[in-house]
């Protein structure tokens, strides 16, 4: 899999990318420490829930808007800039004396992050043109998410015992920093300038509306709700499961979510070689029904007075398995399933409708449980992903080259530009009604 880290232009976006989220990590930490200073022990949880469901929408609102100009601006120029911002944005927290100047500098700090990643993603698969080589640059992102997810935390609290929190800050700055600084150290492809019709609004919407006519793309807007439905019952409610029902050590909070990440980790380092065997309907949507069937046994349990750390751990380790067999392959589905031309404007949508999910099961998943009860709270999530999950199943064909007949209306509008010597400058659709499978039969042939 780490074969991709020699060609020299992703081996500098893949570790901008990953020194960024280690920055980011520490900026979390930093920010829960913050908000506890600011507010006071009571109110810190109202505050950094409050600074969450300003980063969903966020990055719901911003990220397309940045996909529909995205194809206007030079690659690294967006994303040095967007990197430049998030660091500007970290070195100005430490000095924050209100509540509301941290949502202010929330907001502005991911909004830079709706437009930096959505860009990242559109900029890999040109850089990996080789189907194998993206699949494994896919996995090599999801693993460090992961990696970050555990890092992170230790690096914290190791710097900790040495500094006070508001220098973890400064990492943040300094990852930022460096990411930028790797950005602008490579050439990037630049983006293929495309003409849609409509105003800005309608062009804002046009990866949504890519969403809305392929098959595929409809059951991953279904999967990310199964996603997050699952995602969201470990993200918020470990630490309750862990310290009231399981009267654990609050250091085996980390053991939990690592078992989720290690699982996670796990799949994402398998991923590649089976992805090269079966297709990306074959492992996403039975994973979806993994995620969905750990929720039932977990609401089962609750329901049934059951208390077992071995078991919890199991479940999350599965839990993160199944999550990633779902989420490394989105790439894939969205290259197969646009043409080259709308790649920003569909990883801006997908960035953005997969986070409109996790604002709509976050606060349930902590509303529930606070209001009704854990077992309540598992059992609606798990109701919710098993509807996402089987309209998933039903909305994407066993058919993989099958395709909206809309998309070909949408094509008529979606006209390529030229350049001074009326040479066309892009053919937008010119591939998205022929399946990956097609266009090698093709070019077999």
């Amino acid at each position: 899999m780490f074969f991709v880290l020699r060609n020299r232009t992703y081996r500098h976006l893949f570790t901008a990318q990953a020194v960024a989220l280690v920055g980011t990590g520490l900026a979390t930490v930093a920010l829960s420490l913050l908000a506890y200073d600011l507010a006071g022990g009571n109110d810190a949880s109202a505050v950094l829930g409050t600074a969450m469901a300003i980063k969903m929408v966020a990055y719901v609102g911003i990220a397309p808007m940045i996909g529909a100009i995205a194809d206007r601006i030079p690659r690294r120029t967006l994303m040095v800039a967007t990197d430049l911002i998030r660091a500007g944005v970290a070195l100005a927290l430490p000095f924050v004396t209100e509540v509301w100047h941290v949502y202010v500098l929330i907001f502005l700090l991911q909004a830079a992050s709706a437009a930096f990643t959505p860009t990242f993603q559109a900029t890999i698969p040109e850089v990996l043109p080789a189907e194998r080589d993206y699949t494994r640059a896919l996995s090599m992102s999801r693993l460090a998410y992961d990696l970050e997810s555990l890092f992170s935390p230790v690096l914290a609290a190791a710097l900790l015992t040495q500094i006070s929190y508001n220098w973890l800050f400064l990492g943040t700055v300094l990852g930022f920093l460096a990411s930028a600084a790797l950005v602008v150290s490579v050439v990037l492809p630049k983006p293929t300038p495309v003409q849609r019709s409509g105003g800005a609004f309608a062009k804002a919407g046009y990866g949504i509306r890519l969403f809305g006519t392929t098959p595929q793309l409809r059951a991953l807007l279904a999967l990310n709700l199964a996603v997050a439905a699952a995602g969201a019952m470990v993200i918020v409610n470990t630490v309750v499961l862990v310290r009231d029902h399981l009267d654990r050590a609050a250091g085996d909070v980390s053991f939990a979510l690592g078992a989720f990440g290690a699982g996670s980790m796990a799949v994402a380092l398998l991923l590649p070689r089976m992805l090269e065997r079966f297709s990306d309907r074959t492992a996403m949507l039975p994973a979806a029904f993994v995620l969905i069937m750990v929720l039932a046994v977990l609401t089962a349990g609750l329901a049934a007075g059951v208390r077992s750390w071995p078991s919890l751990l199991i479940a999350w380790a599965v839990l993160g398995a199944a999550t990633s067999a779902v989420l490394t392959p989105i790439g894939r589905l969205i290259r197969r399933s646009v043409s080259p031309a709308d790649l920003p404007a569909a990883f801006a949508a997908q960035f953005s409708l997969s986070h409109a999910a996790w604002l709509l099961t976050y606060p349930l998943a902590g509303w529930l449980a606070s209001g009704a009860g854990m077992t309540t709270a598992a059992g609606v999530l798990t109701a919710i992903g098993f509807t996402a999950a089987a309209a998933a199943w039903a909305l994407w064909p066993a058919d993989t080259t099958a395709r909206s007949a809309t998309i070909r209306t949408i094509a008529r509008d979606h006209q390529p530009t030229r350049d001074g010597h009326g040479a066309v400058a892009a053919r937008p659709y010119a591939m998205a009604t022929t399946s990956h499978e097609e266009r090698t039969d093709q070019m077999a042939a």
